[in-house]
């Protein structure tokens, strides 16, 4: 091993290639922390665009169920009014008819007296 004789020109070649090697590794190292860092704060950037855009919905949302709301209390005042429209409209129906009913007991009692 002793009279093993290396030229000058490979072993620089080495040294530069261990030494470019060395220093892409160390290229990538560093550009994999950046992106790590930058996952990192998109992820918390994202985590609170996330909270305030569930805020802004849900006060949205609040919003459109008084509305709603008063939409169905519209609704329900309609129908109490529709409904004692009703009553009234049945109650006039039993008059009508009780008269009906007259009408005809004095018809009848009137053409019997007729005769």
């Amino acid at each position: 091993m002793e009279n093993i004789k290396l030229p000058i020109a490979l072993v620089l070649a080495m040294a530069v290639q261990l030494a470019g090697g060395v220093w892409w590794v160390s290229q990538q190292a560093t550009t994999v922390a950046s992106l790590e860092e930058t996952v990192s704060q998109l992820g918390s950037r994202m985590a609170i665009e996330d909270n305030i855009n569930l805020k802004r919905d849900v006060a949205g949302n609040g919003v459109e169920i008084q509305y709603v709301w008063g939409d169905i209390e519209e609704l329900w005042d309609e129908l109490a009014s529709m409904t004692m429209a009703i009553n009234e409209i049945n109650k006039l129906k039993q008059r009508v008819a009780v008269m009906e009913s007259e009408l005809r007991y004095i018809n009848r009692d009137h053409r019997d007296m007729t005769k």
